[in-house]
């Protein structure tokens, strides 16, 4: 039997094992208090189970201790609404922009989850038009921490083939972002593996309306009724799936004007787990959840 701890979680890498003892990175061991036994089990092709985290495992907090999923009906794409940075920061006694640096951790470990499932697509809403009415420092902050992300993850998403996209009107971005941005998009061009996509600046209404004026613009207006899915060649996320699986942490219960085109018949998932928090075990819960859903696109069983 082999426990290796990865990303702040100790996953059991063997097909069937009885699990009596962990140990930490530092070779501290955690005794599993009250469940000593407990059987983890898996299967590369057809689910994945996961041991908590180490402060629950140190906790004696064990309980269920895995969760499972069918590798092979996966979403083909997931976005995600990363909501509760301010929250997180203003429980600890900290300043917003302390939520948002963290948040950065968030989006590391959900991109290299989300790669390593093989999910096709990834979204996820950094930063909307309705954000400019922040306070002028935190926006400054934001993009700092963007362009400090940008530097240090290219070449590590590169390195993993993952392609990196932007949606929204980034040409409204500070120009030194825009440069970070294409030199990001540029260095993943012609990756062939999960597509990592940013909506920044962006807005679902302002989608629609771009999307418009492009039609408009290219003259399609005047060649008679306009189709979906010809509409939908005009949008930011023009040859992307549409989401399956709609993630929203802090457990809010609105869109925010993410996707709203794309998201028609979107599983929507809501936990109130503040974004800095959430991490692969919380996106496996997710698509767990997705997966008991029955989507019947508006038809009826038979």
């Amino acid at each position: 039997m082999q426990v290796v701890f990865k990303n702040g979680a100790f996953i059991v890498a063997e097909r069937s094992a009885a699990v009596t003892q962990y140990c930490d990175p530092q070779g501290r061991v955690a005794r599993a208090a009250g469940a000593a036994r407990e059987t983890f089990r898996w299967n590369e092709f057809e689910s994945i189970a996961f041991a908590h985290s180490a402060p629950e495992i140190a906790r004696g907090k064990i309980g269920r201790m895995s969760t499972e999923f069918d590798r092979r009906a996966l979403p083909a794409h997931i976005a995600i609404i990363m909501d509760g940075n301010g929250r997180w920061a203003r429980k600890r006694g900290l300043p917003r922009v302390a939520g948002h640096r963290a948040g950065i951790d968030a989006v590391r470990d959900i991109v290299e989850s989300s790669a390593e499932l093989g999910i096709p697509v990834l979204t996820l809403y950094a930063f909307s038009i309705e954000n400019w009415k922040r306070p002028e420092l935190e926006i400054r902050t934001l993009m700092s921490l963007l362009k400090e992300f940008l530097n240090r993850e290219i070449d590590n998403l590169h390195k993993n083939n993952i392609q990196f996209r932007t949606i929204g009107r980034t040409d409204q971005l500070d120009p030194s972002v825009q440069r970070e941005l294409q030199k990001g998009i540029e260095r993943t061009r012609d990756n062939t593996g999960m597509i990592f996509s940013v909506a920044l600046n962006y807005g679902g209404r302002a989608e629609i309306v771009d999307a418009v004026n492009r039609l408009l613009a290219n003259g399609r207006a005047n060649d008679g009724a306009i189709r979906e899915e010809d509409f939908s060649k005009y949008l930011y996320t023009a040859g992307l799936p549409d989401p399956d699986l709609l993630i929203r942490t802090s457990g809010e219960l609105r869109v925010s004007n993410f996707l709203l085109w794309q998201i028609a018949y979107a599983e929507i998932y809501v936990t109130d787990t503040l974004w800095p928090d959430f991490r692969r075990r919380d996106l496996y819960d997710a698509i767990a959840a997705f997966q008991k859903r029955e989507r019947r696109y508006g038809g009826v069983d038979v």
